[in-house]
């Protein structure tokens, strides 16, 4: 993943990538966040469209394009709650099926470049350390399948956030 990894703080809905992904709730329904800040940017186009495809389930991820957003398309995902009643390896994995499964819908409509925000970690209550290492593992495994996708940015609002990225990265490609 080191060709593909960049990270970077500050608001997701200004970068110019192909994709971006929404930290979204399992009912598509507007929230606040990320998912509030795309949609202030992509115009109420997105609402009109995700009304119409919800709901979706933990791990699953829906696209759709940018409207008047940066990026070309926008790519739905529902992580799941933490804590919440449930194994620890469930959730772990739904996280990881978020990230997965945003990169292959990317990688299918031939996106060069995809831009992550740390899904789950706002009101989904995830743990940083946790979620960090699970969309880190979770890229690398799924980038490796990709023919066009080129890079992966993590975009943290905060830097403390984007520290953190950078010291697990560094200690990921370690291993």
């Amino acid at each position: 993943m080191r060709q593909y990894a960049r990270i970077l703080t500050g608001r997701i809905e200004a970068l110019r990538v192909d994709v971006v992904v929404n930290a979204a709730n399992r009912a598509l329904a507007p929230g606040s966040g990320v998912d509030g800040a795309l949609r202030a940017a992509a115009g109420p186009e997105l609402t009109r469209l995700t009304d119409t495809m919800a709901p979706i389930a933990e791990g699953e991820a829906v696209m759709t394009p940018g409207f008047a957003a940066m990026a070309r398309y926008i790519v739905h995902t529902a992580a799941p709650i933490w804590p919440a009643p449930g194994d620890r390896a469930h959730k772990i994995a739904a996280l990881e099926r978020c990230y997965a499964n945003a990169i292959r819908l990317a990688d299918t409509h031939d996106a060069a470049t995809i831009a992550f925000p740390c899904i789950g970690t706002g009101v989904y209550g995830w743990p940083k350390e946790l979620a960090c290492d699970t969309a880190l593992a979770a890229c690398a495994e799924a980038s490796a399948q990709t023919r066009a996708l080129r890079e992966i940015v993590f975009c943290c609002f905060a830097e403390a956030d984007a520290a953190l990225y950078r010291a697990r990265l560094e200690r990921f490609l370690e291993t």
